[in-house]
């Protein structure tokens, strides 16, 4: 049996063999995985035994954001041969589903999300993924920029929902890695320039360093003065919601432009009550983001073309053998850390 990453329970992370199933059908690929990155929901899951209705009551291997080298192709597959360095999409939905055949088996009620439970994670030396979800890396793109593709997908998902015109100006609310690949997606995607809000000074210091963008401490400065000055006292074009905080939802609508938009992307923890005559009187559009579908290979596109740099995201690599330190260090939440990877 293979080892992996397993969440036993609530608080309680083992390094062990777990009996998993590998068997190779005509369309999936068997992948060496070589670096997994540490999300925010996967240390969720340490810490609370939960997110909302999905409740781990089993051993679940961990991980999902991922990347590695393709070893076995099934007999159906013709895009990947062995050898191949490829990542890999975690959410598998029903071909046949509604959602599916509508493009946005993102939202797909039986999608079958890796570590989600019951569905086990990537934390393991060897998986078999389908094929048709798993995708090529270019030579210039490493290991550990591919398993970053992931997160920066939910970036993609949130510049394509915001549906941004050239010269565009964003407000992002929160300066995590969420926030930090919404940033870098909404430049991508055509904003002339991205105002970014925390109380994170090292975050955002280092966010900072990207062209046109302009990080904003919410302890040190008036944010409704700083914003009124980056767009000559008219409001933002888009506000991209990153935090999930409560007191950030409500604030959005004073930070954007009449006929402008905001994206929801951070999930709050309980329900926050809106304020509609705020967007009304703006005729504000109100954007969702949950996950995301049929961006990967754009994504992958910008990275390779440099367009798009992650690498200074990364803060720092374990090995898979230092697996439960990696989790207890992201535990800690230190400002200056973004994204935490394993390699094996």
């Amino acid at each position: 049996m293979p080892q992996a990453l397993v969440l036993e329970e609530k608080g309680k992370l083992a390094l062990r063999e777990i009996d998993l199933d590998t068997a190779l059908g005509p369309h999936d690929v068997r992948i060496a995985v070589h670096t997994v990155g540490v999300c925010g929901s996967d240390v969720h899951y340490y810490t609370h035994g939960k997110i909302g209705p999905f409740v781990v009551k089993e051993p679940m291997v961990l991980g999902h954001e991922a990347a590695g080298t393709v070893v076995e192709v099934g007999t159906a597959v013709s895009h990947l041969q062995k050898g191949d360095r490829v990542c890999m999409e975690p959410g598998i939905p029903d071909p046949n589903s509604r959602a599916a055949k509508l493009g946005i088996y993102n939202v797909d009620p039986a999608v079958r999300f890796w570590a989600t439970p019951p569905i086990h994670g990537c934390l393991t030396p060897e998986v078999v993924h389908p094929a048709k979800f798993t995708y090529a890396l270019p030579d210039n793109v490493t290991f550990g920029e591919g398993a970053m593709v992931e997160p920066f997908a939910i970036g993609m998902q949130a510049a394509f929902r915001a549906k941004i015109k050239p010269g565009d100006v964003a407000l992002v609310q929160g300066a995590g890695p969420i926030g930090m690949m919404v940033a870098l997606a909404a430049l991508a995607g055509g904003c002339s320039k991205v105002v970014i809000t925390d109380f994170a000074q090292p975050k955002l210091d280092l966010i900072g360093q990207y062209d046109t963008i302009v990080p904003i401490n919410l302890g040190d400065d008036n944010a409704v003065e700083r914003i009124e000055a980056e767009t000559g006292g008219w409001g933002c074009d888009l506000v991209f919601e990153c935090s999930g905080a409560a007191q950030a939802i409500l604030q959005a609508p004073q930070f954007v432009c009449p006929g402008g938009a905001i994206v929801l992307v951070g999930m709050p923890v309980e329900p926050v009550p809106m304020d509609i005559v705020s967007l009304q009187a703006k005729e504000v559009r109100l954007e969702t983001v949950f996950r995301y579908a049929n961006v990967y290979d754009r994504a992958i596109n910008l990275i390779a073309s440099g367009k798009v740099d992650l690498k200074p995201l990364i803060s720092e690599t374990f090995a898979f053998s230092d697996s439960i330190a990696a989790f207890d260090r992201a535990v800690e939440q230190r400002p200056t850390d973004v994204k935490l990877q394993i390699t094996f």
